[in-house]
């Protein structure tokens, strides 16, 4: 299927605004999917999973949380500066001002014509825990986090579930503990709006393709799973 890509300025008010990565389908109007970056900024791998989610039908939106920070964040997971100037980001990153920003970009998205007016989230690792908080403090219609980090620190959030959420969890994530996952299971058992997966001999960023730790046939139960109820809950 064939793709538009653009840009979006969303407006973070006080005159402000950042910029947003967008994916758009052949098809108008289709539902909404905010893609939420790792610590490595909107770089390839988030773009192209905005160009797979547009080519599949969604409207794709990929915001720049980082901007507040530094604009135009894109590294890769290949060297060690890299990792350095993400971990240095993502313990200066405001999570609680993340969140309200991708609530702006939630606000935004809904309000375009190419958008049905449903809107869902999916991050990955950073990414996987802003998924969690948008699903407990926004109005998103559903979201998906990837193998997100520190979750275990955030279970009294839990109530706080408006929409469905889906987690996929490694289980040998080295960001994670056994006892860090056992907790986030517990808190969520029981929680009908929550569906956790777990993934067996598989590492952090296991559906980053061409990482370290990719794992094709994780990601491709992982990305199936997702697709199947990003479908479900966006119609």
């Amino acid at each position: 299927m064939s793709i538009t890509r653009t840009e979006w300025q969303i407006p973070a008010g006080n005159n402000q605004s950042f910029s947003a990565y967008v994916a758009l389908p052949a098809q108008k109007p289709s539902a909404a999917v905010v893609v939420i970056q790792e610590i490595f900024g909107v770089n390839g791998f988030i773009r192209e999973t905005a160009d797979d989610l547009a080519a599949k039908g969604f409207l794709a939106v990929a915001p720049d949380l980082f901007w507040r920070l530094e604009p135009n964040v894109q590294l890769t997971d290949k060297s060690k500066e890299e990792w350095d100037k993400a971990f240095g980001l993502m313990n200066r990153f405001d999570i609680d001002q993340g969140i309200r920003d991708i609530q702006a970009v939630i606000t935004h998205t809904r309000a375009q014509k190419e958008n049905t007016g449903k809107v869902g989230a999916i991050g990955y690792c950073l990414g996987g825990k802003l998924a969690y908080l948008t699903a407990a403090r926004t109005d998103i219609d559903c979201s998906v986090g990837y193998y997100g980090v520190a979750l275990e620190t955030l279970m009294g959030e839990a109530s706080s579930i408006k929409s469905r959420l889906m987690l996929h969890i490694a289980e040998e994530d080295k960001f994670v503990s056994k006892d860090a996952q056992r907790q986030i299971k517990h808190a969520l058992d029981g929680n009908a709006a929550v569906t956790v997966h777990s993934y067996a001999g598989v590492d952090h960023a296991f559906a980053r393709m061409g990482g370290e730790h990719f794992d094709a046939n994780a990601a491709q139960l992982a990305n199936g799973r997702t697709l199947d109820f990003l479908r479900q809950n966006l119609a």
